[in-house]
């Protein structure tokens, strides 16, 4: 058996578990790492100038590929700066293995500059958070990471790397990879019962969340809505393409506040929950947003989902896409004459009120505005997604701006849409580098609040240096204006005075052509509806990445 340096090690186990790249800001502690990249041609390392950029690229890389993706940061300072994308990372699911370089062992005791308990500051975002103290440790705990990692429900793990474990050399076995089977799905008795019950209601809702996204179970989905003639909605806020936009029994996403979310789905007598979040809302209301004794039938493979907040009839721990393939072929069995024309009346019923009736209904309200300065968000997400290819792919953080984008939006993949999973902005730019890292023969729209594109500008950068055709859609309203919306809702001395502390970004504006020019990306600031579609088609023409600067309406009282 060889000696082998435990930087090497690192490295030859990534990528033995299918990592080809390594997103990273180095500093001291990580030079035995950065060693260890130039003696190998396997693994290729890709900036970010900052470690909220770092974390929020391999994010990005992870949601995309489906694959385990890698990041590295510096200590205890570099792991703090990529804490928040570390909690969009959680929150989504994205299966990243998040190192940082530690001091050396025998040099800890003495709490050198820089210095921290690592696995402390990682352990509340992730999936399992260790240091490793002896190098005969890393391949297990490595191994361990990535499986950790990869078994749904998926997320990051952090590893700290002493740099005494990386420096020293020993005869050792890398070990292999495991991957955990996770294709379940219920018994056939539980599949009766289920069956039985989506048939006994007269009408069915079905709602649709990530797991339909991750797992690629449009299809299934889809049968188990056809045969009962559901109406399928996506989750609030939705962050994945997570149904088929042009099925004929697809409603579009349920709304975002309680009230309008609560009369959505009034009209049903069953909700039918796949791998959705029932309900994560972002503001409180003044009800609830379930009706009163609408019964739940839940199936996924987040456990802490089911049931989380109100009671469920049925609450299935499985797979989605094998339990709704089962299921499909369940209710087409049980199903009688008598339920199957009542199916079908609700699926005509329907087609008068799905999502492409709706979006034909909304064109014509944007292109009302199609005059006007500055340019209407609405209309801007029509025209962006006229101007999308079909295999094209959108990362959206364009908050307030793009709301309206899924009404214009068609979704006929699950790679076809990354939204801002958390809450927590600062993704958009960064997270688009790694989706087309992850994707590259796609056509690809970031669009990004001027708030949201201020947290990771640097992301531009990397996207320059490493000439990714990206077209950059910054929504420019001046300030925050989804605060502004907010605190108008709120009412209060503010609302009265029209005096908005701390959400404007004027007195000097932010030249952002300027910035994004400084940072390799050519930009173009737009003020004129009329410019809009040539300069997305001139931009996607383009063979690296190009910005938009495009100004938009910021009233806060529509």
């Amino acid at each position: 058996m060889k000696a082998i340096s435990g930087r090497s090690a690192f490295l030859d186990i990534l990528r033995d578990e299918g990592v080809s790249i390594l997103f990273g800001n180095p500093g001291t502690t990580e030079l035995p790492i950065m060693d260890a990249l130039a003696a190998q041609h396997d693994v290729r390392y890709v900036l970010g100038l900052q470690e909220n950029v770092v974390m929020s690229m391999a994010d990005g890389y992870a949601r995309a590929s489906g694959r385990l993706a890698a990041c590295n940061v510096h200590v205890a300072p570099g792991l703090g700066n990529a804490l928040g994308a570390l909690y969009n990372a959680k929150y989504y699911g994205s299966p990243v293995i998040i190192t940082a370089g530690q001091q050396e062992q025998g040099f800890m005791l003495t709490e050198p500059l820089l210095y921290d308990s690592l696995v402390d500051m990682a352990a509340p975002l992730v999936k399992w958070a260790v240091e490793i103290h002896r190098l005969e440790d890393l391949p297990r705990i490595l191994r361990r990471a990535a499986k950790v990692a990869l078994t749904p429900p998926t997320g990051p793990v952090f590893l700290s790397l002493p740099g005494d474990v990386l420096n020293q050399s020993a005869e050792m076995s890398l070990g292999t990879s495991t991957t955990v089977l996770t294709e379940t799905r219920p018994s056939d008795a539980l599949l009766e019962r289920m069956a039985e019950r989506l048939l006994a209601a007269a009408q069915p809702a079905l709602v649709v969340g990530p797991e339909v996204c991750h797992e690629g179970a449009f299809a299934q989905v889809a049968a188990v809505a056809e045969v009962i003639g559901a109406a399928v909605f996506q989750q609030p806020l939705p962050y994945t393409a997570q149904f088929s936009s042009t099925h004929p029994l697809y409603m579009g996403a349920l709304p975002r506040t309680a009230q309008e979310l609560r009369n959505a789905l009034e009209f049903a007598d069953l909700l039918i929950a796949a791998g959705a979040d029932v309900f994560r809302m972002s503001v409180p209301g003044a009800v609830e947003p379930l009706p009163d004794g609408l019964p739940i039938v839940h199936v996924g493979s987040r456990d802490w989902e089911l049931g989380k907040v109100y009671p469920t009839e049925l609450a299935v721990h499985a797979q989605v896409k094998t339990t709704m393939a089962a299921l499909a072929d369940r209710l087409r069995a049980r199903q009688t004459p008598q339920q199957a024309q009542a199916a079908e009346a609700r699926r005509k019923a329907l087609a008068a009120r799905n999502w492409s009736s709706k979006r034909e209904q909304a064109m014509q309200t944007a292109l009302g505005a199609a005059d006007n300065a500055p340019i209407d968000p609405a209309w801007l997400m029509m025209t962006l997604a006229e101007n999308t290819p079909a295999d094209g792919v959108v990362v959206d953080e364009g908050l307030t701006t793009s709301r309206p984008l899924l009404d214009f939006l068609p979704m006929e993949d699950p790679r076809r849409y990354f939204g801002l999973a958390s809450g927590g902005i600062g993704w958009g730019l960064p997270g688009a580098v790694g989706v087309k890292l992850a994707l590259p023969e796609r056509p690809m729209v970031c669009i990004s609040g001027d708030g949201s594109a201020m947290y990771n500008v640097q992301a531009l950068w990397t996207a320059a240096h490493h000439k990714l055709p990206i077209t950059f859609v910054i929504a420019n309203n001046f300030g925050y204006r989804i605060l502004k919306q907010r605190l108008y809702a709120y009412g209060g001395d503010a609302v009265a005075q029209e005096n908005m502390i701390g959400m404007d970004f004027t007195n000097p504006e932010i030249n952002i052509t300027g910035l994004s020019n400084a940072l390799g990306v050519p930009a173009t600031t737009i003020t004129r509806p009329q410019d809009v579609a040539p300069a997305l088609q001139a931009a996607q023409a383009a063979d690296g990445p190009r910005l938009l600067d495009i100004h938009v309406y910021g009233g806060y009282r529509s």
